[in-house]
């Protein structure tokens, strides 16, 4: 899961897409990157934050009115700097691409751009696939160049690519593209201030830079801005709207909107649903109380509807990152104690009712409920908002083996065990779905494949979900030169 934007306009852009990136800084903490144009590509990316790689003299640099930028969480490599967006080709024309989402025939791809002789890959990154496989599509494209050879170019991408994509690129000269794979599995939504238009993986992006919202980008739609600021749009390939279920779990700020739902309100909803399923249980809480932040919504309407009071029991160090999103067992393992510091006399000797937005590997369930135990706990009920997650993704959330999920081989009584609660309660996918549904009655489903082993794509294969679990632990797609076969 990443963040992207692309503004297209008539006035500098480096300082509002870093505007723009630092609120879509949830979305990616690995890397970040910015490209701007004025007659070339002025380019600055590599691994760090936000604030980490830019500054005011390095923003002056980057000169332009039309930009892209990019946050990157790792979901396959070994997050090199050199896999940092975004990503840049010469010809045709020249081509600046960012993109969020998970190829899941990437090696496949990689392997027919080399053996061709067409493209020559330097990461490991998919979009420099997605990046490529346009460029060769585009450069078919017979005569002058034209919104409707734009249109048919991204048509052939969504024949040769498997998987989640939502991608702005911009085009030298020429104009922005901005598209969203068949599924619209990843966000991608269009705003727009005057002459100016803006694309991004979520609308809080747009309502901190002023731009009102247009609409999502559709499943297999293709938007073009044209240097004259003239917007031609295309339906090109209509699929099953099955957007990611996890954004509004965890993953999307709480006040953004992504295909018309309010994520703050779905999170309200789950906690809602919760509150019914406890009811059932015959037990009894002293207190409610959130793991901060994503959680806490839920927790708020439990509690009005359980009638269990509400409490912070935690206290978040602000300067210590999101734990899941975190490239690496070791680093999520060491930032949780840092990260969350309890509150006492909030919890010593209450039975405490623990809210949080899922438990994927169980470790750090596991040490904020022993956290509060040694905190003096007298009990500790333990709910989450999702259902368990028994299935790998392969669309871009860092949970691509079974063999790290903690729900995949355990019963939910094992993994009450496995993390030490007095009590545990799962959504059901019924519940979690109802719950997203409301705004938007048109999605008729989501993606839930990490619940129920559904993947929108149908065709993934157990050699698909073992290439993913590879690339994911950073081994290379093996290529084999033209020379040697």
């Amino acid at each position: 899961m990443c963040g992207v934007i692309g503004i297209i306009g008539n006035s500098p852009v480096s300082e509002r897409l870093y505007r723009g990136l630092l609120v879509l800084q949830h979305r990616g903490q690995d890397s970040a990157g910015i490209v701007t144009y004025n007659d070339r590509f002025n380019l600055r990316k590599g691994n760090g934050t936000v604030t980490n790689m830019f500054n005011p003299v390095v923003l002056n640099r980057l000169q332009g009115n039309t930009g892209l930028g990019h946050v990157r969480y790792p979901t396959i490599g070994k997050g090199s700097p050199h896999d940092a967006q975004p990503f840049q080709v010469n010809s045709p024309y020249g081509i600046a691409m960012v993109h969020n989402g998970n190829i899941t025939n990437y090696c496949e791809l990689k392997e027919e751009l080399f053996s061709k002789n067409l493209r020559h890959l330097n990461s490991d990154s998919d979009v420099e696939v997605i990046l490529n496989v346009f460029a060769d599509e585009l450069h078919k494209q017979p005569g002058e160049f034209s919104a409707d050879k734009v249109f048919k170019a991204v048509g052939e991408v969504y024949k040769r690519l498997k998987g989640s994509y939502s991608v702005v690129a911009y085009i030298a000269g020429k104009g922005m593209v901005a598209f969203r794979d068949p599924f619209g599995i990843k966000p991608l939504v269009m705003g727009k201030n005057r002459d100016e238009y803006m694309f991004a993986s979520e609308t809080v992006a747009l309502d901190y830079l002023g731009f009102q919202l247009e609409r999502d980008v559709m499943p297999g739609e293709a938007i073009f801005i044209d240097h004259k600021g003239m917007l031609h749009e295309r339906r090109i390939q209509k699929g099953k709207h099955r957007p990611c279920i996890f954004e509004y779990v965890y993953f999307a700020r709480p006040d953004s909107m992504l295909d018309k739902i309010s994520v703050y309100k779905s999170r309200l909803r789950m906690g809602k649903a919760l509150a019914e399923q406890w009811k059932t249980k015959g037990k009894k809480a002293d207190v409610i109380i959130p793991v901060p932040d994503t959680s806490r919504p839920a927790a708020l309407s439990f509690s009005e509807e359980s009638g269990i009071k509400y409490r912070e029991g935690f206290i978040k160090n602000k300067y210590v990152g999101r734990t899941f999103i975190m490239p690496n067992q070791k680093e999520r393992d060491s930032s949780v104690r840092h990260k969350l510091n309890p509150i006492q006399l909030e919890i010593a000797g209450k039975k405490v009712l623990l809210v949080d937005d899922s438990i994927v590997r169980g470790t750090t369930s596991k040490k904020i409920i022993k956290l509060l135990k040694d905190t003096g706990a007298e009990k500790v009920f333990f709910c989450s908002c999702c259902p368990p997650i028994k299935h790998p993704c392969i669309y871009g959330i860092d949970m691509q083996t079974k063999k790290e999920l903690v729900a995949s081989d355990r019963t939910i009584e094992e993994v009450r065990k496995h993390i030490g609660a007095d009590e545990l309660i799962y959504q059901t996918i019924e519940g979690m779905v109802k719950s997203c549904q409301v705004g938007n009655p048109e999605i008729e489903e989501f993606c839930t494949a990490c619940f129920n082993g559904k993947y929108p794509t149908e065709d993934v294969t157990e050699k698909d979900l073992e290439d993913i679990g590879k690339k994911r632990s950073g081994e290379r797609c093996e290529i084999e030169s033209p020379a040697h076969r």
